[in-house]
């Protein structure tokens, strides 16, 4: 019998891509392009479509926003009911962008692991000495001034179904080999390699690679071919079929490789004509009353960073979500680059300013 763990079995069945205009709700602006849901992202998340990557800039525990706690003790209770949404809605590809402090991550990072996030790497937003350090008294301050801000980068879990229950994806590798009865070497001679296949596809330790989509196709094949006789195809991912190389590239995530760039990203806070202010709208927000030249939101993302996110891990076509919208740049940077882009935000002035923002960024589109 056929185990299938519940959300893969999920994701398979969410492989069609609606158009956005699909997903209208009465809260929502929504076009082909974007949907932008005025309320809570929870009572968002059910219509939108099936994220490539996340990026999450939310509660940071320092009581920016309305229900953001003041501190971090009950950050992971906040994130709670939105990680398990993400977890049940994304598919085994979809990338978590996780922007926190580094106390805040730290506190949320469980709750990500348990849920079946996989920790890839920090990033280290460098926002330079003019950001504090250049005013810090020395004489009362006892640690070093801050002036970074962190993005942790999450990937799905892959476990897969096997006739030993559900494996994680390098056990189950192995296992379907063996299974067949053939010596681990010929692993090598099915992907006309002279010793990658066993060393890294194979492997049980840390030195793990997973395979490219053609290479696993050829694994099946002659496990198919030259193995012992079996009413359940080896390396199958249905109970049925062999997997096609389109299938199994579909359960990694993408990376376009940028060269250059480190996970150290230099740039000082959001300034100058990007900088939304106090005079961005007649009206301010609630959770702050700034001046007429006060910055309107307290912790813009330059929008080159998320413009770099964005490109790392999608292709055009694809679907961006930004759950804690603010001013939505997550989500412009998203149109700008030919993705399709799923935001929400909570307090109303904020969602104006991103509603304009994403109308022009859509306008040269529309335009082609």
């Amino acid at each position: 019998m056929l185990i299938t763990p519940p959300c893969y079995e999920w994701n398979m069945a969410r492989t069609a891509k609606p158009s956005i205009s699909a997903t209208t709700s009465i809260s929502a602006t929504s076009c082909s392009e974007f949907v932008l849901h005025r309320g809570d992202a929870m009572s968002a998340y059910a219509h939108w479509h099936q994220p490539d990557t996340i990026i999450s800039d939310g509660a940071y525990g320092l009581g920016g926003f309305p229900s953001d706690p003041y501190d971090t003790s009950s950050l992971a209770e906040w994130y709670a009911p939105h990680v398990q949404a993400w977890a049940s809605l994304a598919s085994p590809a979809t990338t978590l962008w996780f922007w926190n402090t580094e106390q805040g991550w730290a506190s949320v990072h469980p709750l990500l692991i348990n849920s079946g996030w996989v920790y890839e790497q920090t990033i280290v937003w460098d926002k330079g000495l003019g950001h504090t350090a250049g005013n810090s008294n020395g004489k009362t301050l006892r640690r070093f001034p801050v002036v970074t801000e962190i993005c942790v980068l999450y990937s799905r879990k892959l476990e897969l179904p096997s006739t030993n229950g559900i494996l994680p994806a390098q056990q189950w590798l192995r296992y379907e080999w063996q299974r067949s009865g053939l010596a681990l070497s010929l692993a090598n001679e099915a992907c006309m390699v002279r010793n990658a296949a066993t060393r890294k596809y194979l492997t049980s330790d840390r030195h793990w690679y997973f395979p490219p989509p053609d290479m696993l196709v050829q694994m099946a094949l002659f496990a198919n071919a030259h193995g012992k006789p079996t009413n359940r195809p080896y390396f199958t991912l249905d109970g049925e079929n062999l997997p096609t190389a389109e299938e199994w590239g579909k359960l990694r995530y993408k990376w376009n490789f940028e060269h250059g760039v480190t996970n150290v990203w230099s740039h000082p806070p959001v300034n100058g004509k990007e900088r939304y202010r106090g005079n961005s709208l007649r009206s301010a927000p609630r959770i702050h009353n700034p001046g007429s030249n006060s910055a309107l939101h307290l912790n813009q993302k330059p929008l080159e960073f998320m413009r770099r996110i964005v490109n790392a891990c999608t292709d055009p076509g694809d679907v961006v979500w930004e759950p804690f919208g603010g001013l939505c740049t997550a989500s412009v940077a998203a149109l700008e680059l030919g993705r399709k882009a799923y935001a929400a935000e909570l307090v109303e002035t904020f969602a104006d300013i991103a509603e304009s923002r994403l109308q022009e960024a859509v306008r040269p589109l529309r335009a082609a």
